[in-house]
C-alpha cells in the first residue's frame, strides 16, 4: 500500500498541480493541515477521484465551513477536524497537525504511523513500532516543495522534492 502524506500546501496551487502526476499513483492521501482556501479541495480531489483523501485541520485554514461544503461534493474527500484515526489494509494511522500532539499518538502504541505537519520541517524517526513522519511543506515557503510517499510493505520513504 502507498500512503502520500502532505502537509502545509497553504494555497499553493501550482505545486499541488505539480504533485498530482507523483500523486496518480498511491492508494491513499492524508494531507495534515494547512490548506488554507476551500478551492484547495477541489485541486486535490478532482484529478485524484479514485484516490481516499484525508484531511485535518491546521491552524491555517481560513473558511472552514465552505471547505467542507465543497469537501461534500466530493466522494473521495473525507475531513476529520483535528485528528484523523484511519485503518488503511489493517494499519493504524493518526494524523493531526501539531508536532507535540504527533509525538504524544506515536508514544501511545496506539498506531503504526503518526503524521503531522506545522513546522514545516521534514522529519521521520521510529518511536518504537511506530513511525512519526513529517512530509515537509508543499508550499516552499522555508524550504523545497516537497511532501512522503510511504510503502507499507517495505516501510520505505520517498520524499518526493518538486521542482
Amino acid at each position: 500500500m502507498k500512503m502520500a502524506v502532505i502537509s502545509d500546501s497553504h494555497d499553493n496551487v501550482w505545486k499541488v498541480r505539480t504533485a498530482i502526476p507523483r500523486l496518480m499513483n498511491v492508494d491513499i492521501l492524508f494531507h495534515c493541515g494547512d490548506l488554507c482556501s476551500p478551492f484547495m479541495i477541489k485541486e486535490f480531489a478532482q484529478p485524484l477521484g479514485h484516490i481516499p483523501i484525508h484531511v485535518v485541520w491546521g491552524n491555517n485554514e481560513g473558511d472552514t465551513y465552505t471547505i467542507g461544503v465543497v469537501a461534500r461534493s466530493f466522494d473521495n474527500v473525507q475531513l476529520h477536524g483535528a485528528l484523523a484515526e484511519v485503518d488503511v489494509d489493517g494499519v493504524q494511522v493518526a494524523v493531526n497537525h501539531y508536532p507535540q500532539i504527533a509525538d504524544g499518538l506515536a508514544r501511545s502504541g496506539s498506531y503504526k504511523v503518526v503524521c503531522y505537519g506545522h513546522d514545516h520541517e521534514p522529519r521521520e524517526s521510529w518511536l518504537g513500532d511506530c513511525l512519526l513522519l513529517n512530509p515537509g511543506e508543499l508550499m516552499g515557503m522555508n524550504g523545497p516543495s516537497q511532501f512522503a510517499i510511504i510503502d507499507s510493505e517495505t516501510w520505505e520513504i520517498e520524499r518526493v522534492i518538486l521542482e
